[in-house]
C-alpha cells in the first residue's frame, strides 16, 4: 500500500498538476513536422474517448479539445492521483500557406493525428524565364 506522509510533495503534486512540468505539461504534448507536402500535428491523448474529441478551425486558429473523464466515478478516496484528467484545450495558429479546408484527422491508439496539405499556391513552382535577346535575333534577321 501506498503512504502518504509529507504534506510539501501534497503539495508540490498538486501543483504539477496545475501548471505541469516539463516531463509533463498540463497542456496535450504534440510533436509537428512537414511530410510529403503536408504539415503533419500529432497529440498524445491517452484514456481519451474519442467521442470526446473536438476540432475546429476557425480563419486560421485550429483547436483541440479534449476531455479525460475520471475512471473511478468520484466517490472514492484516492490513494495516489497522478493521471491528469479533466478538459484538456490547444491552440495552433496555422500559416496562410496551408489548405484548411481539408484537414484530415485520425485517432490510433491514443494519438491524434492531424494532416495539414500544403495550399497550392504555396508549393514551390518553375517559372520561365523569357530570353529577349533571342526575340532581338529573329526580329533583326
Amino acid at each position: 500500500m501506498l503512504m502518504r506522509t509529507d504534506p510539501f510533495r501534497e503539495l508540490d503534486r498538486l501543483t504539477q498538476q496545475v501548471f505541469g512540468t516539463t516531463a509533463r505539461p498540463a497542456a496535450m504534448p504534440m510533436d509537428a513536422w512537414q511530410e510529403d507536402g503536408q504539415f503533419v500535428v500529432a497529440f498524445d491523448l491517452p484514456g481519451v474517448d474519442i467521442d470526446s474529441v473536438d476540432l475546429n478551425v476557425e480563419r486560421n486558429v485550429l483547436t483541440v479539445r479534449a476531455e479525460r473523464k475520471d475512471p473511478t466515478g468520484g466517490d472514492v478516496e484516492y490513494i495516489a492521483s497522478e493521471r491528469p484528467r479533466g478538459v484538456f484545450s490547444r491552440q495552433l495558429i496555422l500559416g496562410d500557406t496551408l489548405d484548411t479546408d481539408n484537414v484530415k484527422a485520425s485517432y490510433d491508439l491514443g494519438v491524434l493525428t492531424l494532416r495539414i496539405p500544403v495550399a497550392e499556391q504555396a508549393k514551390p513552382r518553375k517559372i520561365e524565364i523569357e530570353n529577349k535577346q533571342s526575340q532581338l535575333h529573329e526580329i533583326s534577321s
